[in-house]
């Protein structure tokens, strides 16, 4: 396999991880790791939506959307635009949703 030996040759690189990258990649897998969360990006993946629009497709109270959403921009995995008074949420992550999308594929595969 290829990749196993990039990796492996690179094995002194893997020891190099500053602290700051190891903190932010363990916050985003902990921000993949809340079936909520993973269910509003998958979400904004298909669609630009506001707060009450995910509450309501999603079944789930705007305080609770609005929590998830500020966790979510705080790492920078959605983004949004003001129309008026409104916000609407998109993704802002393409790496994220792309490893997002395969695992929800490997989570099917039979």
């Amino acid at each position: 396999m290829e990749n196993d030996k990039e990796l492996h040759d690179n094995d002194e690189e893997l020891f190099d991880l500053d602290e700051e990258t190891l903190f932010l990649v363990s916050q985003t897998f902990k921000a993949l790791s809340d079936p909520t969360r993973i269910r509003i990006l998958y979400l904004l993946s298909k669609k630009e939506c506001s707060v009450s629009e995910i509450a309501k497709k999603l079944n789930l109270s705007q305080p609770n959307v609005s929590h998830q959403l500020r966790f979510l921009k705080n790492l920078r995995l959605v983004k949004y635009r003001r129309e008026g008074t409104t916000l609407y949420y998109s993704t802002d992550d393409d790496h994220i949703m792309h490893m997002l999308y395969q695992t929800i594929e490997h989570s099917q595969h039979n």
